[in-house]
């Protein structure tokens, strides 16, 4: 029997990882799919506190591996593939059929930027494409930039970029935005912005890098190709809760649903994207670690009285 178990092995794990360890909780880490989550896409992370230089995700990553390693966290490179919370005792499954019982269990499993699925973007995701402009707009400074989407994160983005950019194109597939009536009327507004309407990404160009896009005008079939050297893509995040089935309560784009970090079962929390639909950052997964590895502390005084 584990004292703690933390699915997941982002920032959100790592952090919870190592304030567990220092308390000195044994916590065992199963790392999952992507060890290290969404941050190791990133090839220059520029806004971690504590850092002058730019690091590469990774090496943040396993920066902080190696931290919470070092006061005896465990790491199993495996997948979580089921989970029963609704017995006396939690339990994990892994891939290879391994059950893991766990007096608490800390969900840090992440959430997935969703991609448009061209072969040409998949092969340059940060190497100009990217699900998360607050991450990486910083780096397109001066240049031109795309942004796909036309719900409030798009447009969200869209504006952002634009303090930052020479020019923004928003490509969305409909003649008018899903956003909010205001965000769309301020993307609109905007003179550094131009929206290319019934329109879809049919090709990301480049070979090391983005150099512009390929868009289809989804009316027309006419063909338009627009330089640029980022591809921005805004149309959500899937969050990594469909192992967990309906044992936890959810909000209705399936975020985990917390009251500082605690899920509706008791010795089961969650921190970073898999209950954060607004922020997305790697300090706030951090952040939210370390307050579900306190909780975890809290919640085993107290049951131990």
């Amino acid at each position: 029997m584990e004292t703690v178990v933390i699915a997941g092995s982002g920032p959100a794990g790592l952090a919870a990882a190592l304030y567990t360890a220092r308390a000195n909780l044994s916590p065992v880490v199963i790392e999952g799919l992507q060890p290290g989550g969404q941050l190791t896409t990133t090839t220059e992370v520029e806004n971690y506190p504590g850092f002058t230089d730019a690091l590469d995700g990774t090496d943040l990553v396993m920066r902080m591996r190696a931290q919470a390693e070092r006061f005896g966290t465990r790491y199993i490179m495996d997948e979580l593939t089921g989970a029963d919370l609704t017995g006396d005792t939690l339990s994990v499954t892994l891939s290879g059929g391994e059950v893991i019982e766990t007096r608490t269990l800390i969900i840090a499993t992440g959430a997935s930027a969703r991609y448009l699925g061209l072969p040409s973007e998949q092969r340059l995701i940060g190497k100009g494409v990217s699900g998360c402009a607050t991450c990486d707009g910083a780096f397109y400074r001066g240049q031109r930039v795309v942004v796909v989407g036309g719900g409030d994160t798009a447009m969200e983005d869209a504006i952002f970029l634009s303090r930052l950019v020479e020019h923004v194109t928003v490509v969305h597939r409909r003649d008018a935005f899903r956003a909010s009536q205001i965000m769309g009327k301020r993307v609109l507004a905007n003179e550094k912005i131009e929206v290319m309407w019934d329109s879809v990404v049919d090709e990301v160009l480049g070979e090391d890098g983005v150099e512009g896009v390929k868009l289809r005008n989804v009316k027309s079939d006419a063909i338009t190709e627009v330089p640029a050297t980022g591809l921005f893509v805004a149309i959500g995040h899937n969050p990594n809760t469909g192992v967990f089935g309906d044992q936890l309560t959810t909000d209705d784009q399936s975020f985990l649903v917390t009251t500082n970090t605690r899920t509706n079962i008791p010795g089961v929390f969650a921190a970073g994207d898999v209950q954060d639909p607004l922020y997305k950052q790697a300090v706030t997964a951090a952040g939210s670690g370390c307050m579900a590895a306190l909780e975890v502390e809290r919640y085993l005084a107290a049951v131990e009285g």
